[in-house]
C-alpha cells in the first residue's frame, strides 16, 4: 500500500499512512485533535511535551490536544505508521457519555498502549480497515473509517484501565536531564528565557545544552521556546476575549510584530484565524 495522506476540510479529522526509509513529522507539532500515533513496524524515539521515549513496532501512542509533540530520532529511519488525527465532537454525537469510556485518554496529557497480542491484533485489523476505507474512498468512507477510530480508542482505553499506565524507558540520563530543562520551560515560558540563562541554571555549557536539546527533543531550544509560547497563546485566542497584543505579552513575545510572525511560522495561520473559528 503507498503512503497517502487525507484531511477533511474543517481541520477535524485526517489520516495519513506512511511507510518511510527517512525521517519526516508533519509541519504543526500540537493540534486541536487527540492524535493517534500507531507504530506499524520499526523503531521510534518520541518526545512528548517533557520526555523523551522509545517506542516499539505494535505500541500506541494517543496524544491529547494542544501536546507539543515530535520524533526525534533521524538514525533508526526505517518504520511504517498510522497516524490520525480526530476531533473530540465525534466522540460526542456518538454517545454521550463517551468521557467515561475514554476517560483515560481524556484525562492524561498522552497515553501509551503497549497492549498483549490479542487486542495487538484487533488494533492491526483495524488500523488495516482504515486504511482501506480512505484509499477506495467508497460512500460514507469518513464516518466509516471515523467509527473504527473510536474503536481503537476504546480498545486501548480499555486497556490502560485494566492495566494501568505503560510507561516507556527514558533512553539515558542524559535524556532525563533534558527533560528537567523542558519542565522548567513548560513553566517559565513567559519569562525572559535565552540558552544561556538556562545553561547557568542548570550548570551546563550552551554548547552542551544546545547540542542535547535538539539530540533529545527534535526542536531547537528557540523552536521549542517558541511553540510553547505559540501554543499558549492559541489557547487564550480560542478559550478567551483577551486583545491579541494583551496575549502577547502574557506569552512572552517582546512586540507584536515578532509575535505575528512567530505565530504563522508554526502554526501555519495568522492569530486572528483562531479567534474567528471559535
Amino acid at each position: 500500500m503507498g503512503d497517502f495522506h487525507f484531511d477533511n476540510y474543517e481541520g477535524t479529522f485526517s489520516v495519513s499512512y506512511r511507510k518511510a526509509l527517512s525521517h519526516n513529522m508533519p509541519e504543526s507539532h500540537f493540534h486541536s485533535t487527540f492524535e493517534i500515533f500507531y507504530l506499524m513496524s520499526g523503531k521510534r524515539t518520541f518526545f512528548i511535551k517533557d520526555r523523551t521515549m522509545i517506542m516499539n513496532e505494535g505500541d500506541v501512542i494517543i496524544i491529547s490536544p494542544n501536546i507539543l509533540h515530535r520524533t526525534t530520532n533521524t538514525e533508526m529511519p526505517e518504520h511504517e505508521r498510522l497516524i490520525v488525527n480526530i476531533h473530540e465532537s465525534y466522540m460526542a454525537q456518538v454517545n454521550g457519555s463517551y468521557r467515561d469510556v475514554l476517560q483515560p485518554m481524556l484525562e492524561n496529557a498522552y497515553l501509551i498502549v503497549k497492549c498483549p497480542l490479542h487486542d495487538r491484533l484487533s488494533i492491526e485489523a483495524i488500523g488495516q480497515s482504515i486504511m482501506q476505507e480512505m484509499q477506495e474512498k467508497k460512500s460514507g468512507f469518513e464516518m466509516y473509517a471515523q467509527t473504527l477510530v473510536l474503536q481503537l480508542l476504546m480498545i486501548c482505553c480499555r486497556h490502560v484501565k485494566q492495566n494501568s499506565m505503560t510507561s516507556l524507558e527514558s533512553p539515558s540520563p542524559m535524556h532525563e536531564r533534558i527533560s528537567e530543562v523542558v519542565r522548567y520551560i513548560n513553566i517559565h515560558y513567559m519569562q525572559e528565557l535565552s540558552l544561556h540563562l538556562l545553561a547557568e541554571t542548570f550548570y551546563v555549557s550552551p554548547y552542551y545544552l544546545s547540542r542535547f536539546f535538539k539530540e533529545a527533543t527534535g526542536f531547537t531550544f528557540v523552536e521549542y521556546l517558541n511553540s510553547v509560547r505559540v501554543k499558549e497563546a492559541k489557547k487564550l485566542l480560542e478559550q478567551t476575549a483577551m486583545k491579541a497584543s494583551l496575549i502577547a505579552k502574557k506569552v512572552g513575545f517582546g512586540s507584536v510584530t515578532h509575535f505575528g510572525r512567530v505565530f504563522k511560522s508554526v502554526t501555519g495561520h495568522a492569530p486572528l484565524y483562531y479567534r474567528r473559528e471559535k
